[in-house]
């Protein structure tokens, strides 16, 4: 499921991103990796707000749309 789905509150695991290796890579470089857990902190309108390997960031829903994750964590 894309991560833009996720409910506040709810942690999940990066199962594949889809789109161009510019945008996979530029990911990759902020910490989205694939089996890496990702928090969802907060939601807007616009964006979410994530904590990924312990940092905050904000991530628009565009971008959150590619980022698949297992639908399920345990």
């Amino acid at each position: 499921m894309p991560l833009s789905m996720v409910e506040q509150g709810d942690t999940r695991t990066i199962t594949e991103f889809r789109g161009q290796e510019e945008m996979k890579r530029r990911l990759q470089d902020l910490g989205f990796i694939k089996g890496e857990k990702i928090h969802v902190i907060g939601e807007g309108s616009g964006g979410m707000i994530l904590m990924v390997k312990g940092v905050k960031i904000a991530l628009n829903r565009g971008l959150a749309n590619r980022i698949m994750v297992a639908e399920h964590d345990s």
